[in-house]
């Protein structure tokens, strides 16, 4: 294969266009939405088992509840800013940093 033979390839941004409409259309806005509440509860997990907790631990250590950590991690629930950045800070001793594109 040459090695920027690229026409064969389709982009996970073609894809969506294709399937949800381009940034901007509601379908896609709202698939757009649900994929970083998914992604968040991924990066929740994924920090929780490199530091060997369990879902049980890091809610006592935050101060809510095992379902509630369950939830989060399987995309269940929403969650407000203050209760993900006490997770983050005393839950698994880490920093939220957020950024913005317009």
């Amino acid at each position: 294969m040459e090695p920027n033979k690229s026409k064969d390839i389709t982009s996970l941004d073609e894809i969506l266009d294709g399937k949800y409409g381009k940034r901007g259309v509601a379908k896609r806005e709202k698939w757009e939405q649900e994929f970083e509440t998914f992604h968040l509860g991924v990066l929740l997990e994924e920090a929780r088992l490199k530091l060997g907790m369990t879902q049980e631990e890091l809610a006592e250590k935050c101060g809510t509840n095992k379902s509630y950590i369950s939830r989060i991690e399987n995309n269940s629930s929403d969650i407000r800013l203050s209760t993900l950045m006490k997770i983050i800070q005393q839950g698994l001793g880490g920093h939220l940093k957020l950024t913005l594109e317009l």
